[in-house]
């Protein structure tokens, strides 16, 4: 059995206490279309074991999450008949994340459908020097 998290409501769903539109399942994963989506065929895949965010997802089950996103993009974008898609996790509460059990997302795009690309959700650019940049290289490089 998985590591669940009782009030968590995709680890509900993965118990079968909510029911949800599934699209996949395998041992590891799920997939499910969104409750609120952001275009037609929005399905979220999950890990079913309980990680509240990327940086707590063992390496392992990311290539499974990862594996299922693979395996189901194309059909995501072949059922509902998707020019494209943004394929994006929100990792942690500032970066958008509501639920707090990691889930990437499928969004399916089309043509002239008024959204935007990934580069949109940051807000403003920072204006970073060639050192700023030189030194966030180095700091990422000593923390990998």
């Amino acid at each position: 059995m998985w590591d669940m998290s009782e009030d968590c409501i995709f680890c509900a769903i993965i118990d079968g206490e909510i029911p949800s539109r599934t699209v996949y399942e395998d041992d590891e994963t799920l997939a499910f279309l969104d409750a609120n989506p952001l275009s037609p065929g929005h399905t979220l895949v999950i890990p079913k074991a309980h990680h509240e965010t990327l940086n707590d997802l063992p390496e392992d089950l990311g290539a499974e999450v990862f594996d299922t996103l693979h395996y189901l993009v194309p059909a995501v974008e072949d059922a509902v008949g998707a020019d494209a898609s943004n394929v994006a996790f929100n990792n942690g509460a500032e970066a958008g994340q509501e639920v707090p059990h990691v889930h990437g997302h499928i969004i399916p795009r089309f043509e002239d459908d008024g959204g935007a690309p990934v580069h949109a959700i940051a807000g403003q650019r920072p204006d970073l020097s060639e050192e700023d940049l030189d030194d966030i290289v180095e700091d990422i490089k000593a923390r990998a």
